[in-house]
């Protein structure tokens, strides 16, 4: 597959710089990256659930019970369905 991206000429200096400090071709450099970052990738759920260690306890527990079940009641302000 061949994917081409417009950069602004600044990403490229800093992209061709990186790559040349690791001993390789921007391309490759370029492939390396996007390869890791997609090796990287969490699915949703453990996603959240690192955002959701870094939140402080106090925080959490401010966070209503029922958040799931009346998020239309939280997010756009409509009445609470009933359960």
């Amino acid at each position: 597959m061949t994917l081409i991206i417009e950069l602004p000429e600044e990403d490229v200096t800093a992209l061709s710089a990186r790559a040349q400090a690791q001993g390789v071709s921007a391309e490759q450099y370029a492939r390396q990256v996007l390869k890791r970052d997609i090796q990287q990738a969490l699915p949703i759920a453990a996603r959240i659930r690192e955002i959701w260690s870094d939140m402080p306890e106090d925080a959490r527990a401010k966070l209503p019970a029922d958040g799931a079940s009346q998020i239309d009641h939280y997010v756009y302000g409509l009445p609470k369905r009933d359960q």
